[in-house]
């Protein structure tokens, strides 16, 4: 018999969290696009909620708004996590410069 993930809802309708989907990180129902991918996707390459769901046809506009909502409501949280995973790559540049280098040259 198939485990059913326990889906937690979030005061945002388009948002929820369960611990067997991406290790719990909020994810867009139904997806399993992380909040903090479409985060990065916005404040780091700039791309506006239109091209943001041209990049994923599965979205529509309200639950990448509501994605914006929830950020911005988690702004200092999400932030600090986006940081923390930019140390963590650095680190790993660092550890092994020709593996990740390597990696990152694939996804230009």
């Amino acid at each position: 018999m198939p485990k059913t993930a326990s889906i937690t809802k979030t005061n945002h309708p388009h948002i929820v969290r369960s611990p067997e989907i991406c290790n719990g990180s909020p994810v867009v129902k139904g997806t399993r696009t992380r909040v903090i991918d479409i985060v990065i996707e916005y404040t780091m390459l700039g791309r506006d909620p239109n091209e943001i769901i041209e990049a994923h046809p599965y979205l529509d506009l309200s639950s990448v708004h509501d994605v914006l909502s929830y950020y911005y409501e988690r702004q200092q949280e999400i932030d600090n996590e986006i940081q923390e995973r930019i140390r963590y790559i650095e680190e790993l540049k660092k550890k092994y410069p020709n593996k990740v280098n390597e990696k990152l040259e694939l996804l230009r």
